[in-house]
């Protein structure tokens, strides 16, 4: 039995399905252009200037929770998978798992430990990473 998602988790991913859609670009784009349309009417006033621009800030500061929610869901997913990946495989690193949670210092050391692997391998023949 799987434990029953937040209100919130349930509404951002529906938000995230949403705005991925052309509908909602489409819906988001004629906006803008509705509202230059009419700057004319109101004589390009400052109160019409505003009107977008409040807009626009109050729908950014909510999307910036909406997406860091449904990015670190999915992030962290990610690190499962690829931990449950190198677990199960008999020739990967262990210490590998878990690494996104390392200080950057045992990342960097990691990191080193890969590009020397590269450079080394790259003499025999194999592709480095980096091409």
């Amino acid at each position: 039995m799987t434990p029953e998602r937040s209100i919130f988790d349930r509404f951002a991913r529906w938000i995230e399905r949403q705005l991925g859609r052309t509908t909602t670009f489409s819906l988001a784009f004629l906006s803008i252009v509705l509202w230059g349309v009419t700057g004319p009417f109101f004589g390009w006033s400052d109160t019409w200037q505003l009107v977008i621009n409040t807009g626009t800030t109050i729908v950014t500061f909510l999307m910036v929770f909406v997406i860091q929610n449904t990015q670190n869901r999915d992030t962290q997913a990610i690190h499962l998978k690829l931990d449950e990946l190198i677990r199960v495989n008999s020739a990967a690193r262990d210490s590998l798992m878990g690494l996104e949670e390392k200080s950057e210092l045992e990342v960097e050391k990691a990191k080193s430990a890969f590009v020397e692997l590269a450079s080394t391998a790259g003499g025999s023949g194999m592709k480095s990473p980096a091409a």
